[in-house]
């Protein structure tokens, strides 16, 4: 079960911004092959609209930010492009870690540990230390990462604290169920963003996004800039924000 120190809880925020926005980011390869570059050279170009986003997000009023980075499915891309994202991965967090922790951001990752190389696993540990104290955005990294991986960890959980006395059946619901989740403490996402004009959720907290408004765009995500995400942001306020 995944705790979070200052839980974050409520839909949207009095002023109509969502309080989560969760993106799949998509199109990286598709950017890179329309400019004739191999598909690391989108992977690289879209760590710059990570950049830009985290930067956007406290701005805008957004209180928890989560990027589908690495799913449990993408171990079955070709070996040398899934290596190349692990190093990514890795310098990301060393580098990024000190202009998280100024800007107030707190690192934080979804998913499943094993399988993650130890240097990853390694500088992802320090920069969530290092960026413990980030109070005016959470940042979730959906790494090695699938919904339904999810949910059967969190089945395992609930299971395993039946059989220890620590939780009656008897009184499992929804809200229960949740705590068990890798997003405990976390409110569910109020908008789904997707790039590169997909239309699937592609295994994607599936659990918490069943009151979200899913908004999707041509642009891949090399391109996604802070009029995206305003554009986003306003159609969510006009259609789907009041519903929520």
């Amino acid at each position: 079960m995944n705790e979070h120190d200052q839980p974050v809880t409520g839909r949207s925020q009095p002023d109509g911004i969502p309080r989560h926005v969760a993106i799949i980011m998509d199109g990286n390869g598709r950017w890179a092959q329309g400019r004739g570059l191999p598909r690391t050279a989108g992977h690289q170009a879209g760590v710059e609209t990570v950049r830009r986003v985290v930067r956007l997000c406290p701005e805008i009023g957004i209180r928890v930010l989560t990027l589908y980075t690495f799913s449990t499915e993408n171990w079955s891309r070709p070996e040398a492009e899934v290596a190349f994202l692990m190093r990514i991965l890795e310098q990301y967090f060393r580098r990024e870690a000190a202009e998280l922790r100024r800007n107030g951001v707190r690192l934080n990752v979804l998913g499943r540990r094993t399988g993650l190389p130890a240097q990853v696993l390694a500088a992802l540990d320090q920069a969530m230390d290092e960026t413990r104290g980030g109070g005016k955005l959470i940042l979730n990294l959906a790494l090695n990462y699938g919904g339904r991986a999810e949910i059967v960890d969190a089945s395992r959980a609930v299971m395993a604290a039946c059989q220890h006395g620590e939780l009656d059946p008897d009184v499992l619901d929804e809200a229960t169920f949740g705590r068990y989740l890798y997003t405990a403490g976390l409110p569910d996402p109020d908008l789904v963003i997707r790039t590169a004009g997909e239309m699937r959720l592609s295994n994607f907290l599936i659990w918490q996004v069943v009151g979200a408004l899913f908004w999707t765009t041509p642009v891949c995500w090399p391109d996604f800039e802070k009029e995206h995400l305003l554009q986003a942001i306003k159609d969510y306020q006009e259609i789907g924000g009041e519903r929520l």
